[in-house]
């Protein structure tokens, strides 16, 4: 399953939002510097699905706000 995320690094506090079918508004309190947001991003939405953050593939903006990320489907 693909899902659409919007990011918000370095604010003071941390949510997660759904803001539509498959989109996501996420906000991270680490810095988007040497992969830090990125990482704390997929912490979150695997914590919000229930899987290991390595079961999640940034599939494209690696180094934009507006990511899509694989996750796999619900069996």
């Amino acid at each position: 399953m693909y899902i659409r995320v919007r990011v918000a690094a370095d604010v003071k506090k941390e949510s997660f939002t759904q803001s539509g079918d498959d989109s996501f508004l996420v906000s991270v309190k680490e810095p988007a510097e040497g992969n830090r947001a990125n990482t704390r991003v997929l912490e979150i939405i695997a914590e919000h699905f229930g899987i290991k953050p390595k079961q999640i593939r940034i599939i494209s903006g690696h180094h934009s706000p507006s990511k899509m990320f694989s996750i796999p489907d619900k069996e």
